[in-house]
Parts: C-alpha cells; structure tokens; sequence
C-alpha cells in the first residue's frame, strides 16, 4: 500500500515538473564553454610533466627566473634519490657563479619583528638596486613535520617585487632552526645573481651556531622591556651576534628601547669577543617608521669592507665550506643508516629493548652500528 501511494505521488510530481507554468519544471540551462580549451590543457600537461636537466636549470638561474630557482630548491629539499642526484649536478654547475653576494643571518624570539624588519630592511635595499633572496625558515612541528610556513603573508609588500625572491621552508627540527639544505640553496641564489641573501632562522632558544657558521654577518634583533631571561636570548648568541638591534623604537617605545640598548652595550664588555677587530655595536630601529633602517645596512657595508681589508672575510667563506663538508657526511651518514634494510628490519626491536630496560642506550647503539658496518 506505502509502496503504491509512493509510486503515485512521485509520478505526479514527475507529471508536474512537465508542466510548462509548474514551479518544479527543470530547464535544460544554458551550455557554457570551458574556461580552458583542450589545447591549453595538453600545454599544461606537457609543462608539468616536463623534467629539466641541469643545464637547463642553470640556464634558467642565470636568466633569475623565479619558478625555476623555486623547482631547483624543491629537488634539494627532496628526500628522493632521484631528486638529490640531479640536485648536486645543479649545485656543482652553480658552484663557479656563487660567492658574489653580502650573507646576513637575522635572529631573535618570537615577537621581536623579524619578519617585519626583514620587509622594511628588503624595501629599503631595493631602493638601492639591490636584489634580494629571503629564506625564512618556518619552525616544524615535532610530531607532523609540518609548518606554518606564513613568511611570504607576512612580508606582503616584499613579496610582490620583481627583483625579490622570498622561500619559506620547514625548518625539520633542524639544528638552529635552519633547513638542511639551507647552504646549497645560498649556492642558487648566488647563481641567480641576488647581492643580498637573508637568512631568518626560527628563534625559539635553539643553539643558532650552524645560522653562525654559513653567513657573513649575523644580526641579533632584541626587544625592549624585556630581560634576557625573559626573551630566552643566551650570552652565547649575544657574544656571536656582529650586530644588535633593539626593535620596536618608536612612539612610547622610544625611551624603553634606548634604556636596552645601554643594558645590552653594559653587557656586551663583559663578553667575548668572536673578532678582535670588530666591537658589536649596538643599535635602535622601527621597521614601522623606517628609522634606524640605513644606518644598521651601513653597520654591515663597514663590518664586510674590515673584513675583507684583514683577510677574515675570506678566511671566515672557507671555514664555511669545510662545516658544509663536516655536516654533509654526517647527514649522509645518518641517511644511509636509517635506510638500510638490516638496520629497517630490527630498529623496531631494539627499541623496545632499549624502553623497556633490557638494553642501555650506549649498548643497542654500539650494536646496531655493528651491524650496519657488517652489513655487506
């Protein structure tokens, strides 16, 4: 009986929708073009599924094409073996073209305005024919890997300038708070003819030795009205810092931000220091305002310009190539440790040993390497 009432009433309702003046007739639309043809698809197709060799890539590099420097830095991020094979042919062909432009590590806590300042600083280059690369390093999440990666919101005016070229990377809980392949990706950006790279670490307290050891100049940006302690800034970052400058010095924030910089110039003369021909100096800035912003670039022309008359300059680019080789065996090491089947196949298992307390730490790890160099 249900079943009869329903067949009725939906055929009405199909008898209905028939009806020319009925509320519930369904017209045929009007037919609408793609907004892409078939031809432009195929293009498109064609374009992505496209693979670049190196020389191409370094064509594309020397022309300072953008799309093409980001794939470049994408293949060295890459984990896959493919990937980092034609990486490092890149990077060797990059090699001869690199080496030309001013290095400049900016560190600080969170809140200081580091991507604020990098933006009014960036601005105020271009103003002098500079090109500039940003590489801002985005913190990772321990668990997911992931991250916010929101630099390139945040400097909105930089970003959209032709002679700019801004990569926000995932840290991957990294030492310092830089990306592994943030030292080939200085080698492209050199090749892609940038004066000025600019390296933004993270910032949260984490050893920033490595930001140290692959940059010319490191600036060391701190706030006003906060203790060390409070910001989490170690004597030891201070006493690597070539520069320091306390952000934020504008409107009421003016007399609070001197008072830091006397407190930081005190402290200063109780430290040690990494140059015995450079004094830190210590400076005040408003990235809002544009105030203070030239005479921090002329801290750095005149630091470079000391260090290139004493030698230190050079010196100091060839102790960052011997790190990079340091750091490079030990992260191909690591790679060919964890990816090795034997070691893949019992990891697991000691590792329960280790958590449940059969096995020391120093132990299962003497005889995983064992194994891992008996493995042939």
């Amino acid at each position: 009986m249900i079943a009869k009432n329903y067949d009725k009433k939906h055929k009405n309702i199909e008898e209905l929708s028939q009806d020319e003046d009925s509320a519930l007739k369904v017209n045929s639309g009007v037919k609408t073009q793609n907004s892409i043809s078939e031809d432009q698809k195929k293009i498109f197709l064609k374009r992505k599924r496209k693979k670049l060799n190196p020389e191409q890539y370094l064509a594309g590099l020397r022309k300072r094409d953008r799309v093409i420097l980001g794939k470049a830095i994408t293949l060295i991020e890459s984990r896959r073996k493919e990937d980092n094979d034609i990486s490092k042919e890149i990077i060797n062909k990059c090699l001869p073209f690199s080496g030309n432009s001013i290095r400049i590590g900016i560190t600080g806590v969170p809140g200081v305005g580091k991507s604020t300042f990098i933006e009014a600083f960036g601005k105020h280059l271009l103003k002098k024919n500079k090109k500039i690369a940003v590489l801002a390093v985005d913190p990772s999440s321990s668990k997911t890997g992931g991250s916010l990666l929101g630099d390139k919101t945040r400097m909105e005016e930089l970003s959209g300038e032709e002679d700019v070229f801004i990569r926000p990377s995932a840290s991957s809980g990294f030492l310092g708070g830089v990306n592994r392949a943030t030292r080939e990706t200085i080698i492209l950006c050199e090749a892609a003819g940038y004066d000025v790279i600019l390296i933004e670490t993270v910032g949260v307290g984490q050893s920033e030795v490595l930001v140290h050891s692959m940059v010319d100049f490191f600036l060391l940006l701190g706030l006003a009205g906060a203790g060390d302690e409070l910001q989490g800034i170690k004597k030891g970052i201070m006493e690597m810092a070539d520069a320091i400058a306390i952000t934020k010095a504008d409107g009421d924030n003016i007399l609070k931000a001197e008072i830091a910089k006397k407190e930081k110039e005190s402290a200063l003369h109780y430290s040690y220091l990494y140059n015995p021909d450079w004094n830190t100096p210590v400076t005040t800035c408003s990235s809002l305002e544009g105030t203070g912003i030239e005479e921090i670039w002329q801290i750095i022309i005149n630091y470079i310009d000391i260090m290139k008359k004493n030698e230190n300059f050079f010196s100091k680019r060839k102790q960052q190539l011997n790190d990079w080789l340091n750091t490079s065996i030990v992260q191909m090491l690591e790679n060919q440790f964890y990816t090795d089947e034997k070691i893949s196949n019992i990891f697991e298992n000691i590792r329960n040993e280790v958590q449940n307390s059969r096995i020391t730490p120093i132990n299962a790890a003497e005889k995983l390497i064992e194994i891992f160099r008996n493995r042939e």
